[in-house]
Parts: structure tokens; C-alpha cells; sequence
């Protein structure tokens, strides 16, 4: 397969660090085009956690032996990489968790149980994952405290005056997402944040899509608290970064208890550790982290203006292909969008569409991307989304239309 990219940007070297990209699926080339659900995983990312199993395995923090130093050393190592892939301010504001669902939900009980009343406001925006809108009904069901809903244009586009009127109610917290992963809708965050610390209100940004594709800085997004899932950004499952303000996370009590997130302990009293231990109890995702660090380092080696362009052709083009398909309607037009395509085919459910185009070795997501209110508003069970990574081309993309092609002539 040829790759045309963004002159100057060797796609052909990306796809060869990344093995599973060589293999067939139903006797075809895999086109692999479910980048907002996981990415594939670079050698450097696979080699982080073998050598880890087979040079360094020991548990960290507890141990004064030379394995378990060289694993504490390592393991904190990714903690300074993760600070400045967000610009944090200090190390310690780096939080380890399983991904950006239970950083979210770290955030809600946590923060949430201890500074919300009967009455108060959580706002989240209409294009949320259900990661982002669940955690916080949960908490405010706890607290007596009620969700509303910053509302989005047909275009999936958050409504700015809207946001603004909402804000002069009793809100505390504005939770939303740097990156739509059912539209691919980039947000305002920073604009968003401004209006809200105006009115003394914190923001959660989730940033599972952004991290990935675009540069994060919370400092200049104005982000409180900021998600990261490490999976899909080249890195392994079960593990990402919750980065919290300091003067909030010292404020904020454990989410969980067990070892290591303690000063002291007695059957009497417990007295806990400074964040980020006291959020991090139990024996960590050790080879996790360590591999999540070399996905850190995979990005800091990419040319991040060449990937975003690359991305942002392969959205113009596969969006230009698709709608010369009869039938063809998108679900997310906004007009700054990553590189996610969603859409639907007339008279063909989506599921049909992604079982079918399968049989071409074409791996996209059809459902309703864990985001069923996106899907209600915009009056569909589900779509048929494409997105993008470094390593897609736009041949991969041909391939998809000329299977869509075939999906329609099948429900002809």
C-alpha cells in the first residue's frame, strides 16, 4: 500500500513501528480506522512493558533493594514525562489511574462528596461520553445537587450564550470535553474556562481525544482538573493521567483506601499521604505506566504539526469522499474538528455498515460511541465513525469508500 501524507512526513516509517499494521484481517490489508475507540501501540511501547517483565519486575515505593529502586525509579520517571506533556506545574499533581473513566470518577466522589450541597450545579456539555455525564449524576443523585446540560447547534457545536446564561446559576463545576470522540468537535476549553473562573467555577477538561491529537498545555486551557487515557494515545490499556490543580487535590480526601496511600495507620485512626499518593492506594499498574512513559516519549518524537496536518488532511479528504456517496449524511459538521468522520447511510443501520465494509479488512466503530445522548439529539440509533491516527493514509481512506460503495449496492 502507498502512503501519501503531508510532503515531508514519512508515513511509510510510522506504519513500520507499528507491527500490527502489516497483518491481514478476512485476507485483506487491516485499514484500521477505529483510532478514537484504542491505538495501536508502537515496538517502543511493547518493548517498555517486555523489558519491564523480563529486567525490572519488583513492586515499587516499598522495597530498599536495588529491583525495587530501579522500578520506583522508573515508575516516578514517567510521572515528571506526564507533568511536562501537560504542563503541569510540578510532578506531584500527576495522578495514576486506569484511564480517564476513573479519573473522572475519582474527581466526582472525591472532590464532589466534599464540596457539593443540596442545590448546587454540575454543567456538562450535550456532546459528552458517558464516562463524562454518569460520575457526575451519580455524585449530585449523592448530594442532592442537579446536572444541566450546556446545549450544542446542529453543526455539534457547544452553544456559547447558552454556557454563559448557565453559568449565573448555583454551578460549581463545568466538566466537558477537549475533544468530541462521537463528532470530533474540538471545544473552546480555554474560552469555556475563562467564562467559568470569572464566576469562581472549576473545570474538568476530558481529555481522552485531545491528548492524542492535539498539544495539551492546562495551564494555557485554564483546566482545573484534566483526564488522559493512555490507550488511545499509542499507549497500553489500563492506565492514564489525571492531572489536578495542587491547592485542589490537597483538599480533596482518598478515593480509595489500602496501601501506600498512608502515613499511618492504626486500628484507632488513619492518617493519609499527600497527593498524588493518597489517590494512587494499592500496588500500581506498574509495566503500565512505564509503557505509558514510552508512549510519552513517542509523541515528544513526532513532529506534532506535520501529524496534526496529516490528520486534518485525512479528515478533509475522507469527508470530501464519503459525502460523494448517494445517501451519505454526516453527524458532526462543527467547524473545528480532530480527525473523527461520523455519519450515516440512508436506509442501512450502522451496524450494517461496519459488519460489511468488515469483509474488506476495514475496522471502523458503528454504534453509539458511549454517547446516546448525541445520538438522540441528532435523531439516530447510531452511526458509522471513521477516525484517524499518524499512520492512516488517504489510501486507507479510498478502501473505506469504495467499501461504503458496496454497502450501498447491497441495500440497493
Amino acid at each position: 500500500m502507498t502512503t501519501t501524507a503531508r510532503p515531508g512526513l514519512d508515513v511509510a516509517r510510522l506504519r513500520a513501528e507499528f507491527p500490527i499494521l502489516a497483518t491481514t484481517m478476512r485476507g485483506q490489508p487491516l485499514v484500521y480506522l477505529d483510532n478514537a475507540a484504542t491505538s495501536q501501540k508502537p515496538r517502543q511501547v511493547i518493548e517498555a512493558v517486555r523489558r519491564y517483565y523480563t529486567t525490572q519486575n519488583a513492586n515499587v515505593h516499598r522495597g530498599v533493594y536495588a529491583l525495587s529502586e530501579q522500578a520506583t525509579a522508573a515508575y516516578e520517571g514517567v510521572r515528571e514525562k506526564a507533568r511536562a506533556f501537560v504542563n503541569a506545574r510540578a510532578a506531584h499533581e500527576i495522578i495514576f489511574v486506569r484511564g480517564t473513566t476513573e479519573a473522572v470518577n475519582l474527581v466526582a466522589s472525591s472532590w464532589g462528596r466534599t464540596n457539593l450541597r443540596a442545590g448546587d450545579e454540575i454543567l456538562v456539555s450535550a456532546m459528552e461520553h458517558h464516562s463524562n455525564i454518569v460520575p457526575w449524576q451519580m455524585v449530585c443523585d449523592a448530594m442532592g445537587a442537579s446536572l444541566r446540560v450546556i446545549p450544542m447547534n446542529q453543526r455539534g457545536e457547544l452553544v456559547l450564550e447558552e454556557f454563559e446564561r448557565l453559568l449565573q446559576g448555583p454551578v460549581k463545576l463545568v466538566a466537558v470535553a477537549h475533544i468530541s470522540n462521537s463528532l470530533g468537535t474540538i471545544n473552546p476549553v480555554a474560552e469555556l474556562a475563562r467564562l467559568a473562573h470569572a464566576r469562581g467555577v472549576l473545570v474538568l477538561v476530558d481529555g481522552a481525544q485531545g491528548a492524542p491529537h492535539v498539544p495539551v498545555d492546562v495551564q494555557a486551557l485554564g483546566a482545573d482538573f484534566y483526564t488522559v487515557s493512555g490507550h488511545k494515545m499509542y499507549g497500553p490499556t489500563g492506565i492514564g493521567l489525571l492531572y489536578g490543580r495542587q491547592e485542589l487535590l490537597d483538599t480533596m480526601p482518598p478515593y480509595q483506601g489500602g496501601g501506600d496511600m498512608i502515613k499511618s495507620v492504626t486500628f484507632a485512626r488513619t492518617t493519609f499521604a499527600d497527593p498524588p499518593a493518597r489517590f494512587e492506594a494499592g500496588t500500581p499498574h506498574i509495566a503500565g505506566s512505564i509503557s505509558l512513559g514510552a508512549a510519552i516519549d513517542y509523541l515528544h518524537g513526532l513532529d506534532r504539526e506535520a501529524i496534526e496536518a496529516h490528520e486534518q488532511d485525512l479528515l478533509e479528504y475522507a469527508t470530501a469522499s464519503l459525502a460523494e456517496i448517494p445517501g451519505v449524511r454526516f453527524v458532526g459538521t462543527a467547524a473545528r474538528k480532530a480527525a473523527v468522520v461520523s455519519f450515516v447511510l440512508e436506509g442501512v443501520h450502522a451496524h450494517d455498515v461496519g459488519t460489511i465494509v468488515d469483509q474488506d479488512g476495514v475496522a471502523i466503530r458503528t454504534g453509539h460511541h458511549c454517547a446516546q445522548p448525541v445520538m438522540d439529539f441528532f435523531g439516530v440509533p447510531a452511526t458509522a465513525r471513521a477516525s484517524f491516527a499518524c499512520y492512516n493514509t488517504r489510501e486507507e481512506v479510498d478502501v473505506l469508500v469504495a467499501a461504503v460503495h458496496k454497502v450501498r449496492k447491497v441495500f440497493a
